[in-house]
């Protein structure tokens, strides 16, 4: 064979290889309807092109019918969005038990732990926003999961000393599990021998979260519930150092405020999100309409773009244990193994009811207790800010406590119907789980929107969520760094 036709060989079967590659590497999703947040003026059918886990080209309208050799995915019929972010999630924590619980079956929780990261995609979720570090092998365990959300998170959050939630620890574990407090000088603390006070001012604090990596910072404004009332909470003078040091490292200051004391403190103390609705009302508790105070505050909320994560599911997550429907719901076997949810319906796993209700009291009496309670007030104020140009951002609290109502990725499209129930429109809700999330976390030059240059993090649906809360629950397949995912291979192992 001479040089020429060796060579001629040669670049045939390069150009060969080429197109193979090409073919591999881009991917065309064509025919679909595209749905995203900073165009709800133009929702129309188009074509989206991916490379190498990006959005390289977004065709709206008829569009080129030259595919130059891509794979083609027809999405005719449907409609594709952005994948979504959940901004308040707890990875490390396993719904319904607590570390230790005693009578749970061998395995179970590794099957869990192992099931968590393909739940969120069930739902959507391809990102996902832990609040606060306290377990770092799961979160890790979590971050090499074969299929799994893109995870960022507070790193670890900054209680008071003995304050929420340190509270709930044993006096010998606390300081251990939460080792970011906060020693306010102005209150009396009782900190264990040899730890040094200098190393637990808010600037050193905010410190260890920003080398860890972190994208944000928790704080607490909690007095406390059920046993645990009169809690420390941060002075005026403590906040405002939080705030500053947060401000200089470039995080997002995030409060835990659930109450109208809590919240009207964090916005004095300029706060960049709140972490729950206003659950809590004080003296007001009682009152059937939103009052004079509450409304001022909320204006000043809508008005200043502060974060509002209203997280009533988080209610709804006990209110799951005098509700019989709950443990029956369709989509359980499909997020969670099978021993997990037979353990949830023993008597073993009801453990939980126990430490929320009372003896005495039929289960609809505590279903009314919450509904006609804080339910009902975090309803109202939601309902308020959704009648404003409020900053609304997606959180669903998962798990919020050891409830077994707050299950992962399900808990999600939980929360959202809710959302619909207190007043949010449904672009509200769809923007609050993208693009409001993705620019309040400073991600928004990755996530929230389908346009070139973005993480190819998509999601494929059967229906519009503009039209209904339900097309959230008809996902045909979830895209993870351009990689397609049929929905169904998420289920749990259990239901194959």
């Amino acid at each position: 064979m001479n040089l020429i036709k060796l060579l001629k060989t040669g670049v045939v079967s390069l150009l060969a290889i080429g197109a193979q590659a090409q073919a591999a590497d881009h991917t065309w999703i064509t025919d679909v309807t595209i749905v995203s947040p900073e165009n709800l003026g133009q929702i129309e059918k188009g074509n989206v092109l991916i490379e190498g886990g990006n959005i390289v080209k977004v065709e709206r309208g008829a569009g080129s019918k030259d595919y130059s050799g891509a794979k083609v995915v027809s999405g005719k019929g449907q409609f594709l969005i952005p994948g979504l972010i959940d901004s308040h999630v707890h990875l490390a924590s396993v719904p319904g038990m607590v570390d230790g619980q005693p009578g749970v079956p061998t395995g179970l929780i590794e099957a869990y732990f192992k099931q968590v990261p393909r739940s969120y995609l069930y739902f959507g979720y391809t990102t996902v926003i832990d609040l606060a570090v306290y377990d770092h092998k799961r979160l890790e365990a979590f971050q090499h999961a074969p299929l799994h959300p893109d995870q960022y998170d507070c790193g670890e959050p900054l209680p008071m000393a003995n304050g929420y939630p340190m509270s709930f620890m044993p006096p010998e574990f606390r300081f251990k599990v939460f080792p970011n407090f906060i020693v306010d000088p102005g209150q009396a603390s009782h900190i264990p021998s040899g730890l040094r006070t200098e190393e637990h001012t808010p600037a050193a604090a905010v410190a260890r979260d920003k080398a860890s990596g972190a994208v944000c910072v928790k704080t607490f404004f909690e007095r406390g519930f059920g046993r645990d009332r009169n809690l420390p909470v941060p002075s005026a003078e403590t906040f405002a150092q939080i705030r500053k040091a947060t401000t200089g490292a470039g995080l997002v200051l995030m409060t835990h405020a659930n109450s109208y004391e809590a919240q009207k403190f964090a916005v004095d103390g300029n706060t960049d999100v709140l972490a729950h609705g206003m659950w809590n009302w004080g003296e007001m508790d009682s009152l059937q309409d939103l009052p004079d105070e509450i409304r001022t505050l909320l204006d000043r909320i809508a008005e200043r773009k502060i974060g509002y994560q209203p997280t009533l599911q988080v209610l709804q997550g006990l209110r799951a244990y005098f509700d019989p429907s709950y443990l029956k719901t369709p989509a359980m076997r499909k997020i969670i193994p099978g021993a997990m949810l037979d353990w949830f319906n023993s008597p073993e796993g009801q453990w939980f009811k126990k430490e929320i209700g009372s003896d005495d009291a039929p289960d609809a009496a505590m279903q009314a207790n919450l509904d006609q309670g804080p339910l009902r007030r975090a309803r109202l104020a939601a309902g308020y800010l959704a009648r404003k140009d409020t900053n609304f951002l997606f959180g669903s609290d998962t798990p919020s406590s050891p409830t077994y109502g707050n299950l992962p990725g399900l808990n999600g499209y939980l929360e959202m119907q809710q959302l619909q129930k207190a007043g949010l429109s449904l672009s509200q809700i769809f923007q609050a789980a993208t693009l409001n999330n993705a620019k309040q976390f400073k991600l928004d030059k990755q996530l929230g929107t389908i346009e070139p240059g973005k993480i190819a993090n998509l999601v494929l649906l059967n229906k519009s969520p503009l039209e209904s809360i339900a097309a959230y629950d008809s996902i045909v397949s979830v895209w993870v760094h351009g990689k397609p995912v049929p929905r169904v291979s998420l289920e749990a192992e259990s239901t194959k």
